[in-house]
């Protein structure tokens, strides 16, 4: 069973936030503002926050961005990982990642299931990194926020996490370009 070792010192990671939105803005982007709020709770620090529209080509300019500063170690964005014509946020990611961590969009359709039934089918959350940042595709509702922050991230972000988790990997995150040197 997945435990808190309180022997071992919390890391605080920078987490950036994107909102991917037609339709919302600072002021209505209530998603984005759980997030925020779970994040800072747990002690994570806020690296940055935005909101761009449902457009591929501006959501990857933005990981882009985020993945060439070394003071961001995650980025995760809230919205646009449905099934619509203007969903583009998986599309995005997968112009981006270099790995992909399939288990997280699978552990999150599971946990979502339970709450949400087979409507989860529709959600393309996905999960991978890129240049040693990780980064994880939320769906937009302010639920799905909750329930992705709560039951995933929130454990796998602590270093004090056992067995495992994602904290303790970052530095090995780009090994396979200290072997091609």
């Amino acid at each position: 069973m997945a435990r808190i070792d309180e022997t071992r010192p919390f890391i605080a990671c920078r987490i950036a936030v994107l909102t991917v939105s037609d339709t919302r803005g600072l002021h209505n982007d209530s998603s984005g503002d759980t997030l925020v709020a779970r994040i800072e709770t747990a002690g994570h620090v806020i690296a940055d926050r935005a909101i761009e529209r449902d457009d591929a080509d501006l959501v990857i300019g933005f990981l882009k961005r985020w993945i060439a500063q070394p003071d961001i170690d995650v980025i995760i964005t809230t919205g646009g990982t449905g099934i619509t014509g203007r969903d583009v946020t998986p599309e995005a990611f997968a112009r981006v990642l270099e790995k992909t961590i399939d288990g997280f969009g699978e552990l999150f359709r599971m946990l979502s299931y339970q709450k949400i039934g087979t409507s989860t089918m529709q959600s393309r959350a996905i999960g991978g990194v890129a240049g040693g940042t990780y980064m994880f595709a939320l769906p937009g509702s302010t639920g799905a926020v909750r329930d992705a922050w709560d039951d995933i991230l929130v454990w796998q972000l602590d270093n004090r996490h056992r067995p495992c988790n994602l904290v303790e990997l970052m530095p090995r995150l780009q090994e396979h370009l200290q072997a091609k040197l």
